[in-house]
Order: C-alpha cells, then sequence, then structure tokens
C-alpha cells in the first residue's frame, strides 16, 4: 500500500494499516516536505517523485490510500495516482462500527477507530469518517467528504459531495447539505444548506460563499 501523504493525517491512516496488519510492504508519498534518509519511523520509505510511485505501483503493489484530509485535494491527488496505474482502496479500522446491512463504502474511503456507520447507509468515493464521527440510518454520504471527530449526521441525511463536517457539530435528520459546503465545529444544522456555503454557529447560519469548484 502507498498512503499519499506522510504527515498529519497519513500516520491516523498509518495506525489502522497497522492495526490490519498490511504494512509489510508499506511506502509513503510526499514530494513537498524534508524527511532524514527519506524515511518514516525510520520503518517506511518516503517516495519523492511520481517516477517512483509509478514504479512502486508497476512492481510492488498498485494500492494507494489518501493520507490529506482536504476534501478537493484528496480528488485532485485521486486522479493523479489512478492515472499511474494506482488502485484506491479504503482503510476501515477494525475498531469502527459498520452497520451488517445494507451499507456501501465507495472505494479509498478512510474510516477511523470509534466511528460508527448504522444501516443503509452509503458512503462515496474517498470519504474520510475520524474518530468517534457518527453516520446514522438511512443517509447518504458522497464522494470525498470529510466528518471531522465527534460530527454527527442523523437519520435520512445526504451530504453531497466535496463537504468538510467539521468536529462536534449535528446535522438533523431529513436534511440535504449541497456541494462544497464547510460546516463549522459544534453547529447545529437545522435546514437544509445551499451549494458552497461556509455554515457555523447554532443554529446553523451561513456566514460566508465559497467559491464553487470546477473540476
Amino acid at each position: 500500500m502507498l498512503i499519499i501523504g506522510a504527515r498529519g493525517f497519513a500516520k491516523e491512516v498509518l495506525e489502522i494499516l497497522n492495526e490490519l496488519n498490511d504494512i509489510e510492504i508499506l511506502a509513503l508519498y510526499d514530494d513537498i516536505n524534508y524527511y532524514q534518509n527519506d524515511i518514516l519511523f525510520d520503518k517506511f520509505p518516503i517516495l519523492k517523485n511520481l517516477e517512483d510511485a509509478s514504479n512502486y505501483f508497476k512492481t510492488i503493489d498498485n494500492r494507494f490510500t489518501i493520507g490529506i484530509g482536504n476534501p478537493i485535494l484528496r480528488k485532485k491527488l485521486y486522479e493523479v495516482f489512478k492515472g499511474l496505474g494506482g488502485n484506491l482502496t479504503s482503510t476501515i479500522s477494525a475498531k469502527s462500527n459498520i452497520g451488517s446491512f445494507d451499507v456501501n463504502i465507495g472505494i479509498g474511503s478512510n474510516i477511523l477507530s470509534g466511528s460508527t456507520v448504522s444501516n443503509s447507509v452509503t458512503i462515496g468515493i474517498g470519504a474520510i469518517l475520524y474518530y468517534n464521527s457518527v453516520v446514522t440510518h438511512d443517509c447518504t454520504v458522497g464522494d470525498f467528504v470529510e466528518i471531522s471527530p465527534g460530527a454527527t449526521i442523523l437519520g435520512r441525511c445526504k451530504i453531497s459531495d466535496y463537504c468538510h463536517i467539521g468536529a462536534n457539530s449535528t446535522i438533523l435528520p431529513d436534511l440535504h447539505i449541497g456541494k462544497n459546503v464547510i460546516i463549522g465545529a459544534g453547529a447545529v444544522i437545522t435546514r437544509d444548506i445551499p451549494d458552497n456555503s461556509l455554515v457555523i454557529g447554532i443554529p446553523g447560519k451561513i456566514s460566508k460563499e465559497l467559491p464553487p469548484i470546477n473540476f
């Protein structure tokens, strides 16, 4: 497995793979930051250019996962490393709580320990469910959505692509959160939110319009 990134969230992903005993041929990718001897924790090699990443996919393991938390950047990195022949792969902690019925988790999702996914839930491509986040029954979470620690999404909600749901925020049932929305930490969302919005407060109110995403 190749983890894209070697700092911050990449270390969280590394711990999941350690839990799963999937670190024997693990490497990381970071072409920006300096590391002594290009090694993390005196054990894991850090690749520094796309040519090395392509060679890793061809000769060692074609799986990769994204160890960076920004939803838009995750999408861009997915396209780059897929283009090199990589196969985006989910990392799901054995300490997470995943429902037994009608649960669909998209490729490349990172689900950390303590997170809960109830029955009849769909999670899109490349999503992040951080520690102690909760997605309850009949919810849909779009592609490259980041759900921060302690956030709760209640029944029958739809979270569209490229959203960032802030730590300890709550989205009440039956709501639709549009594309490219940032929900601030601790916010309580009581109504639908349109695309390209920053929302803060209790109850949540739109404080800023965000630039639309153009891929």
